[in-house]
């Protein structure tokens, strides 16, 4: 393998882990961990949504899930394509958001993200986000009582005793 090959390599799988540590971020309301995916002078168009800063998009989300009881994104078919310390990526993303009682509503969002990637100091972040937005349902939310299969909005989820997961 030349070395251009195993630098795009590790390149891909940096920025791959880096957009399923946003995912967590959110996931577990960790803002510190939510903000290290953006640059800072990072701009996104969340069609819309929010269109300003990605920083600032973090904290319009922190408000908008403050108002959810129980959130869940995952992203996947990860197209990247790697420039020396440049790169852009398509990745599909998956966005569960259950409303607060007394009418819980589960609203599921399928679209994608197009990500400018720029690595400084072999950290990848985003400097450019376009949120494309491919399909949007609402439905009801069958009870989930069971006491051991509900995930935490925060440290006290399992999965921060279970690693070392970082902001």
């Amino acid at each position: 393998m030349s070395d251009s090959e195993w630098h795009e390599l590790r390149a891909q799988q940096a920025i791959r882990d880096t957009l399923y540590r946003y995912c967590r971020g959110l996931d577990r309301m960790d803002k510190a961990m939510a903000y290290a995916v953006f640059s800072e002078t990072c701009q996104v168009n969340y069609h819309g949504m929010y269109t300003g800063s990605g920083h600032g998009f973090v904290d319009w989300v922190w408000e908008a899930h403050a108002g959810m009881q129980r959130h869940s994104h995952q992203i996947t078919n990860c197209l990247i394509e790697v420039d020396g310390s440049r790169a852009t990526s398509e990745s599909y993303v998956t966005v569960a958001l259950w409303t607060k009682p007394p009418e819980t509503q589960e609203i599921v969002c399928k679209g994608r993200y197009l990500d400018r990637w720029q690595c400084d100091n072999g950290h990848w972040s985003i400097v450019q986000r376009e949120h494309v937005l491919d399909l949007q349902s609402t439905n009801g939310v069958p009870d989930i009582s069971a006491p051991n299969s509900v995930g935490s909005r925060d440290s006290q989820d399992a999965s921060y005793g279970f690693s070392r997961f970082k902001s």
